[in-house]
């Protein structure tokens, strides 16, 4: 059975407390809750962390889904707290941005571009780790995870005009830190 992501009767067995029903809640939403939290923590290790406390923590509260917004909303905001919780306990956190990099230069063809693309990864990634909490996961959510601001307000619980304001001065941060990363010749 293909588990659509907001099948209620699966949810309503989870709820009644169906292993079965959670394992297919599960295997449908793991990959991209470890997905954000990777793409917030750069580490796999703490993104593996993440994703178990993300799946813990919906299995424990599970039954105060009520479906006033979608399921996916619901769990992304429980993986939102998770990745903030611990970047609470761990200062030394930083996303893992390689999408942000094809907004700077175009892919690489040869050896040596690709050099200068992975030195250039590791740039993103250190000025994306500098910005705070909550610029960061709207970063992720936005570049990584391709949710839009609607959606990102909704897991974050804030205005799209919040969503709006951070990406803003998400944006001005690293078009500022990283005008040296331009290839020439480039808008």
């Amino acid at each position: 059975m293909v588990l659509d992501a907001n099948d209620r009767e699966v949810i309503e067995a989870c709820q009644r407390g169906d292993w079965d029903a959670f394992r297919l809640l599960f295997e449908a939403h793991k990959d991209r809750v470890y997905s954000i939290a990777l793409r917030y923590c750069g580490n796999e290790s703490a993104a593996m962390d993440i994703a178990q406390e993300t799946f813990l923590k919906l299995f424990s509260s599970i039954r105060d889904f009520r479906g006033g917004a979608s399921f996916e909303s619901w769990l992304y905001r429980i993986v939102v707290n998770r990745c903030l919780d611990h970047q609470r306990r761990d200062r030394r956190l930083m996303p893992f941005l390689d999408g942000l990099l094809d907004l700077i230069s175009a892919p690489s063809e040869n050896a040596l571009e690709e050099l200068l693309h992975a030195e250039r990864a590791k740039d993103v990634q250190k000025v994306v780790g500098t910005l705070p909490p909550e610029q960061r996961i709207v970063v992720v959510l936005r570049y990584i995870e391709g949710l839009g601001y609607g959606e990102i307000a909704e897991i974050l619980g804030c205005s799209a005009g919040t969503v709006a304001s951070r990406l803003n001065r998400a944006h001005k941060v690293l078009e500022r830190r990283l005008a040296h990363l331009r290839v020439r010749g480039a808008p």
